[in-house]
C-alpha cells in the first residue's frame, strides 16, 4: 500500500476514547493518561444539568472534539436550524478541535428512525448530500468531518463504489473526513469488498481523525455493535491506514458493555503501541531508501 505524505497542517491529537458517563468521576478523580476525548454532541446539547458541569471540569483537563449522531445530512427533510443553533452554542462553550457527525439520514416525514443508514451512491447523492453540508459548514463557520458508517444494505440505483461516494461528497463539499476503521472491516465483510482498496481511495490530506470499536460476527453477518474489544483484523486494517495516512488523531469507540476505564487504557495502549510500530518501520524504510 503506497504512503500518503504527511499533512503537517492537519492537527494531530494523538490517542483519544470517547468520554462516557461511567467515566466522569473516575476521569476527574485519577486524570488519566488519555490525550483526549470525544464527547457525543447530543449528550450535551441542554441548557444545564450534571452532564454540563462534568463536561466544563473535564474540559479544563483534556483537549475534546465533538461527535453527532443527529444531523441526518443526507435526508430530503430541511436542514434543522434549531438542532444547529444548539450545536453552535455546544461548539463555543466545549471550543472543540472539530466537529463531526455521519454520512447517513435517520429520518424522514418526520419520523425517526433511530439508527445511521446509507445512502444510494449516485451523484444526485452526491450534489444533495454536499449542498446540504456547505449549509451547515457556513452556518458553524467551519468544516466539519463526515463518518462513514457501517451497512446492511445496498441499493439497486447505486452507480459507484461507498469510498467513490464518499471522496466524492468531501471533494465537492471541501468537508473532511472521520474514518471508521471498523465500520470499513465491517461493511467489507457484509458486503463482500477489499477493506484496503477502500483505505487507498481515501485523500490523506481530508483524513483528520480515525474510530476504532468492537463488533459482533453472527454467522455470515458483522453488526457495528461498540460493545466488544477492538478485534484483530481492524488492528490489522489499522496498521495499513497508519502506513498510509501518517499521525492521524485515533480513538476508541465504546457505547455498550462498557468495562472499567482501567481495560480501555489497556486497549489504547494496544492502539498507540501498533501505530508507534508502525512509524518506526516506515521511518527505518525511508533510512535505508
Amino acid at each position: 500500500m503506497s504512503t500518503d505524505r504527511q499533512d503537517n497542517s492537519r492537527p494531530y491529537l494523538g490517542y483519544g476514547l470517547g468520554l462516557r458517563k461511567e467515566h466522569y468521576d473516575t476521569v476527574l478523580a485519577e486524570r488519566p493518561a488519555v490525550d483526549w476525548f470525544e464527547i457525543i454532541s447530543e449528550n450535551y446539547m441542554v441548557e444545564g444539568g450534571k452532564p454540563l458541569d462534568y463536561l466544563s471540569r473535564i474540559r479544563e483537563h483534556y483537549p475534546m472534539v465533538m461527535h453527532g449522531v443527529s444531523l441526518s445530512i443526507g435526508s430530503t427533510e430541511p436542514l434543522d436550524f434549531d438542532y444547529l443553533k444548539r450545536l453552535k452554542d455546544l461548539v463555543r462553550r466545549v471550543e472543540p478541535a472539530w466537529f463531526s457527525d455521519h454520512l447517513c439520514w435517520t429520518g424522514v416525514h418526520g419520523v425517526n428512525l433511530h439508527d445511521l443508514m446509507p445512502l444510494p451512491y449516485t451523484e444526485e447523492a452526491v450534489q444533495h448530500v454536499a449542498d446540504r453540508i456547505s449549509k451547515v459548514q457556513d452556518y458553524m463557520g467551519r468544516r466539519m468531518l463526515l463518518e462513514n458508517v457501517s451497512s446492511y444494505i445496498s441499493y439497486s440505483e447505486s452507480q459507484m463504489s461507498e469510498w467513490e461516494f464518499l471522496c466524492a461528497v468531501a471533494e465537492q463539499a471541501d468537508c473532511l473526513i472521520l474514518l471508521d476503521i471498523n465500520n470499513i472491516y465491517v461493511s467489507a465483510f457484509n458486503h463482500n469488498f477489499d477493506p484496503c482498496i477502500y483505505l487507498q481511495a481515501m485523500p490523506g490530506e481530508r483524513v483528520y481523525q480515525i474510530h476504532l470499536a468492537g463488533h459482533t460476527h453472527e454467522n455470515n453477518l458483522i453488526i457495528d455493535t461498540h460493545d466488544h474489544p477492538i478485534a484483530d483484523p481492524v488492528f490489522e486494517l489499522y496498521a495499513a491506514a497508519v502506513q498510509k495516512f501518517g499521525r492521524v488523531s485515533t480513538m476508541i469507540e465504546r457505547d455498550d458493555r462498557i468495562p472499567p476505564l482501567a481495560e480501555l487504557l489497556a486497549e489504547l495502549q494496544q492502539v498507540r503501541d501498533i501505530a508507534e510500530a508502525q512509524f518506526k518501520k516506515t521511518a527505518a524504510e525511508t533510512r535505508v531508501a
